[in-house]
């Protein structure tokens, strides 16, 4: 009993460990022969990076009731910052396949940044963070919120997603920036094995740094003044805080992290294209946290993993031509009926367990 009240007092944390955990010993189980083949480990690669940017999400959306349907723009221009290091690596530095066929004769200058590791790494970084402080600046200054900002942000993503496609030359277009390895080298095949198990641990890192910084954020009084701009924000603007300030800061936060996610997956993805910078995309992203569940930071984590893995196996065999459909019913009946997704469900459950257990004792 005092054990499940400790889990229930810390368990969001607890439950991230034991999900890190797991991740942990996946390598360890493909090395000794449990799991077949890698493709698993670049699965799960790729879900760490999906649970990046929904601890982003959860941040702005949970925390801050900022509703954007527009992270994709951001996963997309970390993972395109990313895309080009690496392709420039492959290539020695000369002009890609896409480039010539495009009538390009010399490096483009916006490729010029991306030829060294320390700048193009702090490129993924400060691209994402710095549009979105150009469109948090403006636009929350000017206090729009709601709807507003929501239909804001698609749009910015529908225009960034266009001129990713109509800059062909530059970017290969609708096809993207493929063929590349990872930043350690090829993670495919048993030989490389060692690769793939140095990108997986450091990813793994970068998401434990991640939500431990998050959760430092919203267990602070930072965290109370987020909460209470989502639950009353004119009421915060009357005591004196400088909202437009916040809701910036933690919107650059969250982009931030959405480019670090970007990079992560085109590492184990092996390519980026413009189908990652969708509004689809993005609306897809806000699913995961719905569904895990909203300002609970772990909450997005598990909602992250979970409808990934559902998509994995669903969308495959039998159920390939209705997985959406199974996804999207899904959705709706976790915003109908169990607002709190996953981790709200548990929470409000557990306590009634609880105190039926002890029923029990005290009748025996």
């Amino acid at each position: 009993m005092r054990l499940l009240n400790l889990f229930l007092k810390h368990g969001s944390d607890t439950t991230f460990g034991i999900i890190v955990f797991i991740l942990a010993i996946m390598p360890v189980l493909l090395a000794a022969g449990v799991l077949n083949g890698g493709s698993t480990i670049l699965f799960l690669g790729k879900c760490i990076s999906f649970a990046i940017v929904a601890i982003g999400i959860d941040l702005i959306w949970g925390y801050t009731g900022i509703l954007s349907l527009g992270h994709g723009l951001y996963f997309g221009l970390g993972g395109y910052a990313m895309a080009m290091y690496l392709k420039l690596q492959a290539t020695g530095g000369q002009i890609t396949d896409f480039m010539h066929i495009g009538g390009l004769t010399e490096l483009p200058l916006i490729w010029k940044p991306f030829l060294h590791a320390p700048g193009s790494l702090f490129l993924i970084l400060i691209i994402p963070g710095l549009t979105a402080w150009l469109v948090g600046y403006f636009i929350f200054k000017n206090r729009v919120k709601g709807v507003y900002f929501s239909i804001i942000s698609q749009a910015l993503t529908w225009a960034a997603c266009s001129i990713f496609i109509a800059m062909s030359p530059y970017t290969n277009g609708n096809v993207g920036i493929t063929e590349i390895k990872s930043i350690f080298g090829s993670i495919k095949g048993s030989a490389n094995q060692g690769n793939m198990f140095t990108l997986f641990y450091i990813s793994l890192f970068a998401l434990v740094l991640i939500y431990a910084i998050s959760r430092f954020l919203v267990t602070r009084k930072f965290g109370k003044v987020l909460i209470a701009i989502r639950d009353g924000e004119n009421r915060t603007y009357f005591s004196g805080y400088p909202v437009s300030r916040f809701k910036t800061f933690i919107y650059v936060v969250s982009a931030v992290f959405a480019g670090i996610a970007g990079a992560i997956f085109v590492n184990f993805n092996g390519c980026i294209t413009p189908s990652q910078m969708t509004i689809t995309y993005s609306i897809g992203m806000v699913i995961w946290v719905a569904i895990g569940g909203r300002g609970t930071i772990v909450g997005a984590v598990i909602g992250a993993f979970f409808i990934n893995i559902c998509e994995y196996n669903l969308s495959s065999g039998s159920t390939v031509e209705i997985w959406q459909y199974i996804i999207g019913i899904l959705f709706c009946v976790t915003i109908l009926f169990f607002k709190g997704g996953i981790v709200g469900l548990v929470q409000e459950k557990a306590p009634n367990f609880i105190a039926k257990i002890r029923d029990r004792k005290v009748k025996a």
